[in-house]
């Protein structure tokens, strides 16, 4: 297991080939992706799930990741207190998120970060601890010059967790492929740094 990076509580680590059946699992539950690209897309009614894609398409393109940069890609997310997958956090170029880059909602000098996580293990401050962690090893070990965001306009949750890790709002979208408003969450470099000082400063 090559691990990415670790949290109190999770692992973050490379996936692999045999990772397809975590996915499929992941995918396959309405209520994870009803709030994502797949799932706003398509509505909310229950979805086939293709599991020759995740295992021919989407896996060998994440692994591509690993041979292309040091410090962006996805990983799969371990508990470690139970040793389980628990979904993924990807910290990667925006443009790669051609849902939101192809109508100019992201460009070319930012960096994306996001999550997927299984049900049973929402409300426990995963995603929060995954992104904190994602973001401080970025803008201390990478050139990543802005991290971003983006959510729908009515998920509060992923709201607050772009807040609790101190992305700000940046603008308001409406998409017109899904005819949905969503919302851009940003935080600068500078913005970082100046928080840093503060926080050993008070400390």
């Amino acid at each position: 297991m090559q691990v990415f990076l670790e949290t109190p509580r999770l692992l973050l680590r490379n996936f692999t080939e045999k990772d397809a059946d975590n996915l499929y699992e992941l995918d396959s539950d309405l209520d994870v992706i009803r709030f994502t690209n797949l799932g706003i897309i398509k509505g909310e009614k229950p979805i086939n799930i293709d599991y020759e894609t995740i295992k021919n398409i989407t896996l060998p393109k994440w692994l591509t990741y690993y041979e292309k940069y040091e410090f962006y890609g996805i990983w799969a997310a371990i508990e470690k207190l139970s040793n389980e997958f628990i979904g993924w956090f990807h910290f990667r170029p925006a443009s790669d998120n051609l849902f939101y880059f192809n109508l100019g909602f992201y460009d070319n000098s930012e960096i994306e970060l996001g999550y997927r996580l299984k049900k049973p293990k929402w409300n426990q401050g995963y995603a929060t601890e995954g992104s904190k962690a994602l973001i401080d090893k970025g803008f201390s070990e990478s050139d990543a010059l802005k991290v971003v965001s983006m959510a729908l306009a009515n998920h509060t949750a992923s709201i607050r967790v772009m807040e609790k890790v101190g992305l700000k709002f940046v603008a308001k979208y409406f998409h017109p492929e899904i005819q949905m408003d969503v919302v851009k969450y940003a935080l600068d470099r500078s913005e970082y740094m100046v928080a840093s000082k503060k926080n050993i400063a008070n400390y």
